[in-house]
């Protein structure tokens, strides 16, 4: 007998793909930002078994949240439970089920349960959720739905690349120049303007315009995450026109022997769509990676020798 104030929900999709590929890409977190467009970030600790510990920065109706869930996973019966440990403001609990049930060799269906109360049992509050679980759990859906169905045109499309450099100082202030990205119209010539607000701690909306080589500038939007000192993690959700997909992460590592190696790391999907629009109709995918990797590598090299710069002059101080 349901609890008063719980909420109990389902949503399901069917899905062109063997139900244990589809497990496989649930159960590993690690790819979440890539498949499920809400999904900033997500940090992963096993804890024994088919047990496990993550913790899930997205955003809900629009707004950056995080929380804390602990994670069942049974690959025999093909269910994972979940259950929010720290739920973030408007939720007082949620928890939930998905369910995977072959239908054929080649074809799956994808149930996504949740239960879930507000805080205070506040109906103003339960609607808000109504609408976040609603509308994530579509998204979450029907991306996993193509994720699967097109994953090897997307694995030709997707690519991974990483910038390091070495700094003679240390990771705090390295840290502190890609954090402040505040200051970055100040510090970097390639930043025109920047808009960032952090109402979560550790948790930031960054946009900005950048000026392309050309003189033309263009606007991205970006969720970050921050882990002080250590990395800060993004996704973009406004995107250049030839990638559907950005998502990256800054690392600090100190190396021992009295510096720091700071890198840049990127993971993209080109937008075959916009290739020809944007490098002419005998342009290839290839050619599409080699720009937009160019594109990017110079600017998170051009952050990463500032950042160095700006770092190694405190120490000297």
């Amino acid at each position: 007998m349901p609890q008063p104030g719980l909420r109990e929900v389902e949503h399901e999709i069917t899905v062109s793909a063997p139900a244990d590929a589809v497990y496989r890409l649930i159960a590993e977190v690690r790819n979440w930002p890539r498949i499920f467009p809400p999904t900033i970030y997500v940090d992963h600790v096993p804890q024994g078994g088919n047990e496990e510990r993550i913790r899930i920065w997205a955003t809900a109706n629009g707004e950056p949240k995080n929380w804390t869930s602990r994670r069942t996973l049974d690959p025999e019966k093909l269910t994972i439970t979940f259950r929010q440990e720290v739920p973030a403001p408007p939720v007082a609990a949620m928890g939930g089920t998905w369910i995977i049930e072959p239908l054929s060799e080649g074809e799956s269906r994808v149930r996504l349960l949740h239960d879930y109360r507000a805080e205070d049992d506040d109906p103003a509050k339960l609607e808000w959720i109504d609408r976040a679980v609603d509308r994530n759990s579509r998204s979450e859906l029907a991306a996993l739905k193509t994720n699967v169905e097109h994953a090897h045109a997307t694995e030709d499309l997707t690519f991974s690349f990483e910038d390091t450099v070495r700094v003679e100082g240390s990771a705090k202030d390295v840290y502190d120049f890609v954090n402040e990205a505040d200051l970055w119209p100040e510090r970097l010539p390639h930043v025109a303007v920047v808009r960032l607000t952090e109402d979560t701690p550790g948790l930031q909306e960054l946009e900005m315009d950048t000026r392309a080589k050309d003189g033309s500038v263009h606007t991205t939007k970006s969720y970050r995450v921050t882990f002080p000192d250590e990395r800060i993690a993004y996704k973009q959700t406004t995107l250049p026109a030839l990638m559907s997909l950005h998502t990256g992460y800054w690392t600090f590592a100190e190396d021992g022997e009295g510096g720091v190696s700071a890198s840049s790391q990127h993971t993209v999907t080109i937008n075959t769509a916009n290739i020809a629009r944007i490098l002419g109709p005998e342009a290839t995918v290839e050619d599409a990676k080699a720009y937009v990797r160019t594109a990017l590598s110079t600017n998170s090299t051009a952050t990463l020798n500032h950042a160095k710069a700006f770092a190694e002059q405190r120490a000297r101080r």
